[in-house]
């Protein structure tokens, strides 16, 4: 079983097949669906002293007992990017609820410590994880991360759960859609050229912004007026993802934040999904070939077309760049996952 995506003829190419849904959705404000309850949120207290939003989506007729997915979001996402909305969607119609817990400081409110939340911070996903777990009340549980969330989730199942895989027996699968596995390569072609302009600049807006609200919280913390200059992701992960997280510079914290060596340790059936025309993410620097040996429990899908968290298809009664228009590709990434349960 593979994907297979087919974008419309008349959105081709990786950047278009990129923002067209992001930038549409935001025109569609008023967004609804027949299957699920508005988002519940619910706000837990870390054990740092700091504090998690959790958003969770619930089916209206919710069979019982019901298994939940837990999706952690990308760079600056949040419960309400396109592809969240989408799977809560996808997820509710089939009686699944879905939770989505946001890194610190994406939930629209200003997290309570310094740090803030990075590709590998496999502590912050464990004891998420571990939260959802509790709520889920033995009921099967899957486990999907998109962009940074998949390399974080990632990360976690190749280090983490490996160690604690009798504490798992819910856990059936999981999933990284659109993740940057080898987080050098990404960060090198976000930072080079017309994605530079089209990406990097539209990340490092808010991504200062928020750098200036933690100095003004924290005076001192970092060097402000530098990291307001930086130009490049990679700058400002050197001066402030980095060292805020107790790397020694950008090079380390790529090199040690990177899941793509972890996958042969994977200890749950796991699929990889990214499209070969993402614009910033280099499909020859995520195969499971690049790894270098064999990664038994996971699976890899590589299609053509999608670009970076995009695969729009056009479907009947749907306006393009709905969440709906992503159904084709929700629905077969939670079929991989929901099959991977054992048959009853």
């Amino acid at each position: 079983m593979t994907i297979e995506h087919q974008a419309p003829l008349w959105l081709p190419g990786g950047h278009l097949q990129t923002i067209y849904p992001v930038v549409l959705s935001r025109l569609q404000k008023d967004y609804s669906s027949t299957h699920h309850r508005p988002v519940h949120r619910v706000r837990v207290d870390t054990p740092d002293g700091d504090f998690i939003d959790f958003d969770w989506f619930e089916p209206v007729n919710p069979p019982s007992p019901w298994a939940t997915v837990v999706l952690f979001h990308g760079l600056e996402g949040s419960s309400q990017s396109v592809y969240a909305r989408a799977f809560a969607e996808e997820a509710s119609s089939r009686g699944l609820r879905l939770v989505v817990p946001h890194f610190r400081g994406c939930s629209g409110e200003l997290n309570r410590l310094p740090r803030a939340y990075h590709s590998g911070d496999i502590d912050e996903i464990d004891w998420m994880m571990r939260l959802v777990a509790g709520q889920s009340h033995g009921q099967p549980l899957f486990a999907l991360g998109v962009s940074l969330g998949g390399n974080a989730l990632m990360a976690w199942a190749g280090r983490r759960l490996p160690e604690t895989h009798d504490q798992w027996p819910q856990l059936v699968s999981l999933a990284a859609v659109s993740s940057p596995l080898n987080l050098a390569a990404a960060g090198r072609a976000i930072d080079t050229g017309l994605n530079r302009i089209l990406y990097a600049d539209y990340f490092l807006k808010t991504m200062r912004e928020k750098a200036q609200t933690k100095w003004q919280q924290f005076p001192g913390l970092f060097d402000l007026q530098t990291i307001l200059r930086a130009k490049t992701l990679r700058v400002f992960d050197d001066l402030f993802t980095a060292r805020l997280h107790g790397f020694k510079n950008v090079d380390d914290y790529y090199e040690r934040a990177s899941a793509l060596p972890w996958l042969p340790y994977v200890a749950k059936p796991s699929l990889i999904l990214n499209a070969r025309n993402d614009p910033f993410i280099p499909w020859e620097s995520v195969t499971l070939e690049a790894v270098g040996q064999a990664c038994p429990r996971v699976t890899q899908w590589l299609p053509g077309q999608g670009g970076h968290v995009g695969f729009v298809s056009s479907l009947p009664n749907k306006p393009l760049g709905w969440p709906g228009s992503l159904q084709p590709m929700t629905a077969q990434v939670l079929n991989w996952l929901t099959g991977q349960a054992p048959a009853a």
